[in-house]
Order: structure tokens, then sequence, then C-alpha cells
């Protein structure tokens, strides 16, 4: 089950960057998550909220997930959504987008000292 592991990356990823900017609560994770990642975006959050349980920096974290559409591109040229036979020439085209899952955004609380 993948989906644990990229849950945990999630969470020592916000964890970090609120540990460094002194952070009081993390608010927010937003997520760019690609068509073929292969990953179910409803067992990640389940997970990421059971890891974060006993977590005072989490205690009503929202993890926001926006889809990337796949993107490919050929050796002739083109460029599109096809993701096993490039329409010009037949090969196969290369996938530049649609793959990944990217922590794009964390939202935290600081004191406002």
């Amino acid at each position: 089950m993948h989906e644990y592991s990229i849950a945990y990356d999630i969470y020592t990823t916000a964890r970090r960057a609120a540990m460094e900017n002194d952070a009081k609560e993390v608010k927010r994770i937003t997520l760019n998550v690609g068509r073929m990642a292969m990953v179910n975006p409803e067992q990640v959050e389940f997970l990421f909220n059971v890891i974060v349980e006993d977590d005072p920096l989490f205690p009503a974290t929202e993890i926001s997930c926006q889809d990337v559409e796949v993107r490919t591109r050929c050796s002739c040229g083109y460029e599109g959504d096809e993701r096993f036979v490039c329409p010009r020439c037949g090969k196969l085209p290369e996938v530049v987008a649609g793959m990944e899952i990217v922590v794009t955004r964390i939202e935290i609380e600081v004191d406002g000292e």
C-alpha cells in the first residue's frame, strides 16, 4: 500500500515546514495529484489523518487535492494527452505531466507576537 508512504511523506514535509517557521498549527495542505499517479486521494487523506492523530501541530488539518491532467510529448513534435500511441508517428510518447504527487502549499498558523 503505497498510499501510506505518500501520506507519511506529506506529513514529514508539512511538519518540517511548520517547525522551520515556528508554526503552532498546520491548517491546510494542498497537493497536485496526477491522473496517472495510481493513488487514491481519499485513502491518502485517511492515512494522513491516522498518522497525525496525536501530533498537536495537526489538530484539524485539511488536505486539498488538485487533479493534474496527463500531458505527453513525442520526439516528432506532438504534444497533447495521448498516453499510449502518438497520433502523428505511432511511437510511445513521453509523459511530461500527470504522474506526480506534489505538495504545492502548506498553510500554517503562527503566534502573532
